[in-house]
This record gives C-alpha cells, structure tokens and sequence, in this order.
C-alpha cells in the first residue's frame, strides 16, 4: 500500500494533528472510549477522527468502529466538516456527518475553540448478526461527550443561571456565584454562545454496509430492497413480506430494479457521446486484457500504436472475450440511431452502458453498485467503492499496480470535480 500512500489514493486529504493541546483532547476522547492515549506527537485524521497513524499504533482498524455498527467520532475542530471518510462499515457515514455538522454548526464552532466533541453514531442495534439488524436501523442518534467536559459544565452554568433568576435569595450564596464566575470562564457567557448541540437524530437512508461480503439497501416509500450475496443470514428470510431480494449473481434483476426504480441513466447520445463514458469503459476493459494475458506489461508506455499491433496480435482472446467489440459497436449505434435498446442485450454487459441518474439521492450508492458489477473498470472502482477497490488491487501484479496509480493520478486525482461531472454526471458531492 506504500505506492498508494505516497500519490494520495488512500488515506489522502486528511487533516494533520500535531498541537500538543488538541493531541492531549483526542487522547481524553480516547481514555473515554476506554482506549489508551498515544504516544504519537503528530498523527492525522479524517472527517469521523479516524487517524490511520493511531490505528497502526494501537494495531486496530476498527478502534473507532469496535463492532463496525454505532460508528464512534471525534471531533477536534470545525475543519473536519471538509475531510473525507477513509475509514467506515457504512456508505453513508460521511452523509450523517455532514448532517451532523450542518444541524450544530454554531455549537461545534463554539465548543471545538476550548474542548474536543466526541462520542457514538448509535443505531437501534450493538451488532450486526443477521440482516434483519441491518433492517432495524432506521434512525441513527448522536450520542455527544466533550473532552474537557465544557458540555456538562455549559448544562451546570444553565442550572445555576436559572435558580439565580428564579430564587429570590439565590443572590447571596457566594459558593454559587463563585461556582458560576468558575464555570464561565471555561465555557464563556452560554448566552452568546451555543454549546448544546441542537440535533443529534438523523435518518438513516440508503446505505451499503460491509457486513456479509456487502449488503446494499435500498428504499422506495415502504418498500426495501437488498441486495446481497445470498448466504448473508436472513436473506429472504428476515421481514419477507415487507423486503425484496435480490441476489448479488442476478444482474438481470439487479439492472430490472435499477431501471424501474428510476435511478440509472439509460445510454442516450444526449449524455453518452458529451461524457466518453463508452470509450473510458472500452479502454479499461482493454487494459484488462492486456493485464490477464501478461501481468507484467508496461501499459504506461502504451501508446496508440503499442495498443493497435496488441489488438492485432491477440484478435481471437479479443474476440472470446467479446467485451472491446461490443462497446465499440455500441459507440457507433448510440451516434448512429442517438440511442441503444436494451432488449437483446446481455445483463452482465448492461452495467456497461449507464450511469447512475445524477439527481437522484442515491446516485452515489447506485453508481457503487454499477461498479461493483464492472471490475475491470478500476477508476470507476475507485471513485465509487474504494474498498472494492483496495481489496483488487492487492491482486494486481507490481507492473499493473504501477499502471493504476499513474492512471488515477494523471486523469481523477488531477481535476476530481470536472472528471465526475464528464464521465458521470455528478458535481458537487459530499463523498469524496
């Protein structure tokens, strides 16, 4: 993993912690989870707190995530807002976050200048054994503790401001009102200044969990639809009268779901020749080929040519495959007829031809799936299923490994924003 670390493809954008005073807050957030402190003097953390550095440290990737269900944070300083989500058992953390910040803004603005806020995402579950608990969570509740405990003394201040206005004789008890002077000057005038957070209960939507291999969860008004792996406990099995499942091995329903529920884009010249999705997918698919019949290619110093006397070469792997041919014919019917049918067309090779529809709310989520069912394409992968892809690149040979990260960082990592908006539709995005 060392080569993704150095060009920013995994744990990148993270914001750097080195004071020794926010360093001593998150080691009390740690003591309150009942975790020892570091001993690191600068480490660096992502949107939730999770901070690589302290993982390897205490040798526990899920340190913040000990059952990867009630998701814990730690929140140091308003500028997490802006960080990404690196590590999670759940797409939408990120999304509850945001909410989360965007419900408190003043609140945490007030409270991260002399304290550190942290604590549990709580689901209605402790842990996940079967997917009727992942069923269950529909709410998620913010469970929030400060470091110096400035929350607990802004509620102790409230208190005695209310008994000083409320008893007639609470004026001369000198032990009060050098309790409140006390208190006041950690917590500033509570007036002026919001330290209770004003919402700390989000809905859960949508999600994909990596419990059971992956489950996606989908909702439309009262109806739910999974879909997963087929062995998860309770497929099929947990609220059948209520749930509809779909198997990971079924494409064919998996595309009928999508298309029906109105959430891909169907392949239309209006987007499809503007986007050069077509071609990135043809070119991916090509490259994987290359990388199946000779692990060890240089594709970085495959040029036009170097890829013509290839295709020439290895016309009848090509032609078994079948995958480059198609997506070829497929640009010259779109720019022929301005549209393609899906009738006829094979359900594995529909994922190739959309995208998710970009205004809907779970266009992240869709086009996750979307990726998960196109392993070739790696960028796409990475974009939408980080995890999916870490897991394959950790298969890949050294020259291909080599190969992936210079494609990412020559094409996604140099314009993020311009190249989702082109290949898939998307602009301003809270995802990644």
């Amino acid at each position: 993993m060392n080569r993704l670390l150095e060009a920013e493809l995994i744990y990148g954008r993270l914001l750097d912690i080195a004071e020794p005073h926010l360093i001593a807050r998150y080691n009390k957030a740690l003591a309150g989870f009942g975790l020892k402190p570091t001993a690191l003097s600068r480490f660096s953390i992502d949107m939730t707190g999770f901070s690589p550095e302290i993982a390897e440290e205490i040798g526990d990737q899920d340190y913040l995530d000990p059952n990867r269900v009630n998701r814990r944070f730690v929140v140091l300083t308003p500028d997490q807002e802006n960080l990404p989500v690196v590590h999670t058992s759940f797409s939408n953390t990120a999304g509850l976050m945001h909410e989360f910040f965007d419900a408190n803004r003043r609140a945490i603005n007030a409270v991260t200048i002399k304290d550190a806020l942290y604590g549990e995402i709580e689901d209605s579950v402790s842990i996940v054994e079967s997917i009727e608990d992942l069923l269950s969570i529909n709410d998620v509740t913010f469970r929030v503790l400060s470091a110096e405990d400035v929350l607990g003394k802004a509620a102790e201040l409230r208190q005695l401001i209310d008994r000083l206005k409320s008893e007639a004789d609470a004026w001369r008890d000198d032990d009060m009102l050098n309790r409140m002077v006390e208190l006041v000057q950690l917590t500033g005038d509570i007036r002026q200044n919001a330290l209770v957070p004003d919402q700390l209960v989000f809905r859960h939507e949508a999600f994909w969990a990596n419990h059971f291999g992956g489950v996606y969860i989908f909702l439309d008004g009262k109806t739910t639809t999974v879909i997963c792996d087929p062995s998860a406990p309770g497929f099929r099995r947990s609220r059948p009268w209520q749930v509809s499942y779909i198997s990971s091995a079924e494409p064919e329903r998996i595309f009928e779901f999508l298309t029906r529920t109105n959430r891909i884009e169907l392949p239309r010249a209006s987007w499809v020749e503007g986007s050069g999705l077509f071609a990135h997918r043809a070119d991916m698919i090509l490259r994987n080929l290359i990388r199946q019949a000779d692990p060890n290619a240089d594709l970085d110093k495959a040029d036009a040519i170097w890829i013509q006397t290839w295709l020439h070469r290895n016309a009848d792997l090509v032609a078994r495959d079948g995958t480059y041919p198609f997506l070829m014919e497929m640009i010259r019917t779109v720019s022929a007829t301005g549209e393609i049918r899906m009738t006829g067309i094979p359900a594995e090779r529909r994922f190739l031809l959309v995208r998710a529809l970009a205004d809907h709310p779970d266009q992240w989520l869709t086009n996750r799936l979307i990726s998960q069912m196109i392993p070739a394409d790696f960028v796409s992968r990475f974009v939408f299923d980080k995890q999916g892809f870490y897991v394959a690149y950790e298969n890949y040979s050294e020259a291909f490994r080599n190969h992936v990260v210079s494609t990412l960082t020559n094409t996604y990592l140099r314009d993020k924003k311009t190249f989702r908006k082109r290949l898939y539709g998307i602009g301003e995005d809270d995802h990644a």
